[in-house]
């Protein structure tokens, strides 16, 4: 299990991801689950995926094999060619379906082989857009009602981001509200964890804007997480007593 978010403000688009994949409580590795298409001043795009590993590793590997011919120029049937997120989005899903239709056979001996992604970002002068893409092979759109997308492990971290994230909080705010998501969702599940992958992309700098990894052992991740957990035991003890009387 994995935990990727990504939401879509005013100012552009923050990405986050953990690296943890799990097989079982003695099969524990480390895998990036954020992969980064830039061509500085033309596009950027950003790809998070969750479920299983073969499966994602396989689409990214497509999608990366596909983007550019021999000599290293983009293709403009791949994700550095096409001219629009829409086609990046149809793009991936059909690499999707691609990939399960061929492994179903693995699918036949009880494997699970589904996965998700989520994908945003910003081609040319076009608005930037984020996308939710299922397993299926479709997808859903953000918009600033709908701005934020969650794939893995979400119900833990997802409290935090209804409350604090909308379209017009600053990415610096919302790069924060991530951390904590993240750190909420750790303490309540094993499968999520370090390094967290964090990138935000601002609005028409078609490059990218901020981007950081979090180890084991980050001083500023640390300090967040001690923060937050004595600020929600503060707040729990200003809570009044359940009255078990009721009051007149």
């Amino acid at each position: 299990m994995t935990y990727c978010v990504a939401a879509l403000v005013e100012e552009g688009i923050v990405f986050a991801s953990d690296s943890r994949t799990s097989a079982g409580p003695d099969n524990i590795a480390m895998y990036s689950k954020m992969m980064v298409w830039e061509i500085v001043g033309d596009r950027v795009i950003v790809v998070l995926s969750s479920g299983n590993l073969a499966t994602t590793q396989s689409v990214i590997s497509l999608l990366k094999m596909r983007s550019k011919d021999d000599t290293g120029a983009p293709l403009p049937t791949g994700v550095l060619g096409v001219k629009k997120m829409y086609e990046v989005a149809e793009l991936i899903g059909a690499t999707l379906r691609e990939v399960v239709n061929r492994e179903r056979s693995v699918r036949e001996h009880g494997v699970d082989i589904d996965c998700s992604f989520i994908m945003g970002g910003q081609i040319d002068h076009h608005t930037p857009r984020l996308f939710r893409i299922y397993p299926e092979g479709n997808f859903i759109e953000a918009s600033p009602d709908t701005n934020f997308f969650q794939i893995g492990e979400t119900k833990y971290g997802k409290p935090i981001i209804d409350r604090v994230v909308r379209y017009q909080t600053p990415m610096k705010e919302v790069g924060k509200a991530f951390l904590v998501s993240f750190d909420s969702t750790m303490r309540s599940n094993l499968t999520v964890g370090l390094p967290i992958d964090l990138m935000a992309y601002e609005r028409d700098s078609r490059k990218v804007t901020y981007k950081r990894r979090f180890n084991h052992g980050d001083a500023y991740f640390s300090k967040i997480s001690g923060i937050w957990s004595a600020g929600l035991r503060r707040a729990f003890a200003e809570v009044p007593d359940v009255p078990w009387v009721e009051e007149a």
